[in-house]
């Protein structure tokens, strides 16, 4: 998911918006709902240096070589550009013939449930999609007429998954006098204080608002570390009342605030962005660094140290989720082609190139993946998704709340908002939210 002024951040976001509206709307000229089986357009947003960029443009050469006669236009958009113009893109006259999309009740579920987003039920099951995406990889692939997420019919296909881990550098360990990797919560925190002794930032966080994710994502680890399966499923599904006074919340958010407190995520955060939080790890600056999959082949590739990863050590449950989605607008004039497309990405040849780098595929085999690292780090999310403990990420309920979180984030990393405070607005917010999404 996404700036040294909030000024410049609104006015750079704002220019963003508009240029991506515009090439969206002129861009997929060629394609939409006066298409003659010619003219395909994909539209997704991934970087094509990614694991899953990469398997992509496999994909890419498999299905062209199978529809010569058609002219494929691949076009790349921006995460946060193509869900702030989602409904534009899909509503207009000239559509994508197939799109990513960001999963959740607050993006997917209010596509789905406008009538934006094609019913892919029968797609589902003349490719067999559903022996591919399987167990909780499913949730976010599925929406009620509500728009809420974990039933109803299929309006989206993942074909890779994500979990969140602390990648961490092995000489800032032994510098600090850490031997071994923690095995607890008590393990971890001891590892933190060593590390701030030591005179090492113990985590590269960030808390930018719209692009400080880090924070946000050590704080639900925390909570997801105290959690049960009915505390994540009432809470992500709107299944049952939460009380955002209680436990896991209040538990997790006061132990975020002290981390806070203690320094242990670093100091002026609200200016730093995710990818600044990336550099000062890689660069050596920092002990550790949170994030999911999608920094693994970069670590890999750019750290000039010996480094590691683990799950919240002691942790009940841990951040994680199908990854984004692919769908096929209702507009859309190729249809075929888009859930020929989709079948391509989830092919065996596809599925383990983007195994082979890091990229957790939703149908490749582990046991063909020929680095030992990488292994571990795949066999590691076969077993969460095997034991049902992923979490998924916490802006997914209701609309509007990843801006909201990331706004407060910003705000208790700041020291301008307590734990208390910040659950308070949690429970109005998302109340709120619960009731636009129950209302459809």
């Amino acid at each position: 998911m996404h700036r040294t002024t909030r000024r410049r951040a609104l006015r750079t976001a704002a220019i963003a918006t508009i240029a991506l509206a515009a090439a969206a709307l002129t861009g997929c000229s060629a394609s939409g709902s006066g298409s003659d089986g010619k003219n395909f357009t994909i539209m997704q947003y991934e970087d094509k240096t990614t694991a899953q960029g990469q398997g992509w443009q496999l994909a890419l050469q498999i299905f062209k070589k199978k529809h010569p006669d058609v002219d494929v236009k691949f076009q790349t958009t921006s995460f946060d550009g193509f869900r702030k113009n989602a409904k534009l893109v899909l509503g207009g006259n000239k559509v994508p013939d197939v799109v990513e999309f960001n999963k959740g009740n607050a993006d997917g579920g209010q596509l789905a449930s406008q009538g934006l987003l094609e019913n892919l039920d029968d797609a589902v099951k003349k490719y067999k999609w559903e022996d591919k995406v399987t167990g909780s990889m499913q949730s976010f692939a599925k929406y009620d007429e509500q728009g809420k997420a974990g039933s109803g019919n299929w309006y989206g296909i993942p074909n890779v998954g994500e979990y969140v881990t602390f990648y961490y550098n092995k000489d800032k360990f032994q510098q600090a006098g850490i031997t071994a990797e923690p095995r607890t919560m008590d393990d971890f925190v001891a590892a933190l204080e060593k590390l701030k002794a030591a005179g090492i930032t113990p985590i590269s966080s960030s808390a930018a608002v719209n692009q400080g994710f880090n924070q946000m994502w050590i704080w639900y680890s925390l909570v997801s570390a105290a959690a049960d399966r009915k505390d994540i499923d009432d809470f992500m599904f709107l299944k049952g009342k939460v009380d955002f006074s209680k436990d896991p919340w209040k538990t997790g958010t006061q132990q975020f605030q002290d981390w806070i407190d203690k320094g242990y995520v670093g100091k002026d955060l609200g200016g730093l962005n995710f990818e600044q939080a990336n550099v000062n790890f890689l660069s050596g600056k920092t002990g550790m660094l949170i994030w999911n999959n999608g920094v693994f082949a970069r670590v890999k590739d750019q750290a000039s140290f010996k480094w590691g990863s683990f799950t919240l050590p002691g942790a009940n449950m841990t951040m994680g989720s199908s990854g984004h989605l692919w769908g096929v607008p209702a507009k859309a004039a190729n249809k075929d082609l888009a859930y020929d497309w989709i079948n391509t990405t989830l092919s065996p040849e596809v599925q383990d190139k983007i195994g082979e780098l890091g990229g957790l595929p939703l149908a490749g085999d582990t046991a063909k993946i020929s680095d030992p690292v990488t292994k571990a780090y795949t066999k590691r999310f076969d077993e969460v998704v095997r034991d049902d403990t992923l979490t998924f990420y916490p802006d997914y309920p209701v609309p509007g709340f990843l801006d909201f979180i990331q706004n407060n984030m910003s705000a208790m990393s700041n020291g301008n908002e307590t734990a208390d405070e910040y659950l308070s607005k949690l429970q109005s917010f998302y109340d709120d939210g619960k009731k636009t999404v129950d209302q459809g």
